[in-house]
């Protein structure tokens, strides 16, 4: 079978791989679409602390049971939920599975979802919708992400909600914010395509310059209630604390690739909160295969579908791609 291998830092290449041997309590999928994760690029950089080449990539998939299930007909589409827990550790016993203390992940510590065909636990699938497409059922994952963000941030209806970075991850989280009732949402950023397709959506958007301060402050002149990020840029970090209202919340969903530093004085003065957050649980997982089903703006983040054989492309980023999908 083709599958897109991680190498050793700065290299991905397609190469044949024998298909994986099913074994008990695991489930062979026929792979439709796999997605890039920021987390795939940090692999990539050879920076992930626990990924190991050679790897299988891809933690964001869909495909088609292709063996034996215990409730799925084989064919039927599925959604990959990609973390596994031991469900024995302490934090699997607080509920926290998603956060375990050995979690595993298909695609970084073991092979994942970048393949003609995938072995997966046999309950990491979730059956979607009829009609749904395999590339929105290969998304249902970052928008499970910004689902639990919502979540840890206890959002409330009526909220105001700053968000910086309007990518993928950052516009999911947007659109999932709105469906759960926001209605006053602001995005910051600095590239221009995506400030066009954020205001096509109908969301409120200014551009990261140098008046960006004055803009929030004019907008927000007692601060946000809620305010996300997911830049992960060290400028955002900066200006966190002079944004959010006393006693706001600032929830940090973006990896920064380097330590950001923050006045933590201010955040004494204004007693905001902070929060961050991981991954997402099952429950999360279920509600975004919901969302995806509902909300037609998911579509459009999925603007860059490439063929496998194009992989070294897909990494390197291509202009104005706020998801690269492979299709295999």
């Amino acid at each position: 079978m083709r599958a897109i291998v991680y190498q050793k830092a700065g290299c991905v290449r397609l190469e044949e791989r024998p298909i994986p041997q099913i074994r008990p309590g695991w489930t062979l999928i026929r792979v439709a679409n796999a997605g890039i994760c920021g987390s795939d690029m940090t692999i990539l950089a050879g920076k992930h602390p626990r990924a190991k080449a050679p790897l299988i990539l891809g933690h964001e998939f869909s495909g088609f049971v292709a063996s034996p299930h215990p409730s799925l007909p084989e064919g039927t589409l599925v959604s990959v939920y990609p973390h596994i827990s031991c469900n024995v550790c302490n934090a699997c016993r607080r509920g926290l599975y998603y956060s375990c203390e050995t979690l595993r992940i298909l695609g970084i510590d073991l092979d994942g979802g970048m393949a003609e065909f995938s072995l997966v636990p046999q309950d990491a699938l979730y059956a979607v919708p009829h009609g749904m497409t395999p590339q929105m059922a290969a998304f249902i994952e970052p928008i499970s992400i910004g689902v639990h963000a919502a979540r840890k941030a206890l959002y409330q209806p009526g909220d105001s909600v700053l968000l910086f970075g309007a990518g993928g991850i950052g516009l999911s989280c947007a659109l999932t914010l709105r469906r759960f009732g926001a209605d006053r949402i602001l995005l910051c950023e600095p590239d221009a395509g995506r400030c066009a397709l954020a205001r096509k959506m109908g969301f409120d958007v200014i551009p990261c310059d140098a008046r960006l301060a004055d803009e929030i402050a004019e907008r927000f002149p007692l601060g946000a209630d809620l305010v996300v990020d997911c830049a992960g840029h060290p400028s955002v970090a900066s200006l966190l604390p002079d944004v959010v209202r006393i006693g706001g919340r600032i929830l940090i969903v973006a990896g920064y690739k380097e330590p950001p530093s923050m006045n933590f004085q201010k955040g004494m003065m204004r007693e905001f909160s902070i929060a961050f957050t991981r991954n997402s649980a099952r429950d999360d997982f279920e509600t975004a295969i919901r969302l995806a089903s509902i909300e037609p703006h998911y579509a459009e983040l999925l603007n860059c579908i490439l063929p496998s054989d194009r992989a070294q492309e897909g990494f390197a980023k291509p202009e104005g791609a706020l998801k690269v999908m492979f299709e295999f």
